[in-house]
């Protein structure tokens, strides 16, 4: 039987004065100025320190250290607060805590701010919690008016813009889950992108195909000629993705054995002064396909 995975901190929440706790690392100065800082200090004025901070206890009896929570920590300071809520840990590793964090994707916000309504807070409250106006709130309660709710589901953890879900609320269903079928092929779900995608759509699959026309300025000659080209240029892509791991792997298995080829001093020589081009092209192989592992390993 396995053994128990132990819990890497005190199960009880601890209430500390600030004036106990080190911080582990500084902040630089530009944070506060940032939109990141100011919204997490917004949440904390409006409803206090929801996530506590991790903190582990010092070998020789002084303070806490920090390890997780330095910006919440700070907006706490600066609001004058003297005290907080921690879990302590176990030990000093600060990796575990809020290293790989998934950010919130627009229409998990939206799905956020509905059930926040939905149970009764009021939109002047979300709008201090996020520091933004209360206009903001309401446009992103109705983020998905008019989108299909296949397309929600398909494009609900991907980093798709308010313009970007604008532009699809413009088209009919089935073209809004081709488009977004295409968003995420690409994973590009730039505004641009989105604009692009609605500029070759065919008035058919339009909801107002006349407001297109007056947006765009195009004749009906270039919208037919723009909607082959990115036909063209999505069936290509598609192809190429389909194909591309598959041929990797074969540029990596030639271009290993090549390498050990002309890393052998006789074949090396031989190459070099009867076939020299063959022996550019090998090292253009192999210099290739060390870049792209160079590439990959630094992604």
């Amino acid at each position: 039987m396995a053994d128990e995975v132990k819990i890497a901190f005190e199960r009880q929440v601890h209430i500390l004065r600030l004036n106990d706790i080190l911080p582990s690392k500084m902040l630089p100065p530009a944070l506060k100025e940032s939109a990141k800082y100011k919204r997490i200090a917004a949440s904390v004025a409006a409803l206090g320190l929801i996530e506590p901070l991790v903190v582990a206890r010092s070998k020789a009896g002084g303070p806490y250290m920090l390890l997780d929570g330095h910006v919440r920590f700070s907006a706490l300071r600066d609001q004058g607060s003297s005290e907080a809520r921690c879990l302590i840990a176990d030990d000093d590793e600060g990796f575990t805590y809020n290293k790989r964090v998934n950010r919130l994707a627009t229409i998990q916000e939206h799905y956020m701010i509905v059930r926040a309504l939905d149970r009764g807070v009021s939109e002047e409250k979300l709008a201090r919690a996020l520091d933004v106006d209360v206009k903001v709130i309401r446009q992103r309660r109705h983020l998905l008016a008019g989108i299909s709710p296949e397309v929600a589901e398909l494009l609900k953890d991907k980093p798709v813009g308010h313009h970007a879900l604008q532009r699809l609320r413009k088209m009919k269903p089935i073209r809004q889950l081709e488009v977004a079928e295409l968003m995420v092929s690409a994973n590009n779900y730039s505004s641009n992108y989105a604009r692009a995608l609605l500029a070759t759509t065919k008035p058919a699959d339009l909801l107002r195909p006349d407001e297109l026309k007056k947006a765009t300025g195009l004749t009906s000659e270039q919208m037919a000629r723009l909607e082959r080209e990115m036909a063209s240029v999505s069936n290509d892509y598609r192809e190429l993705e389909a194909s591309y791991g598959d041929d990797m792997l074969v540029l990596v298995i030639a271009a290993g054995f090549i390498e050990r080829l002309v890393s052998k001093p006789e074949i090396e020589r031989f190459l070099a002064n009867h076939h020299p081009e063959v022996l550019d092209n090998f090292r253009s192989v192999i210099a290739a396909a060390s870049l792209d592992q160079t590439t990959a390993a630094a992604a």
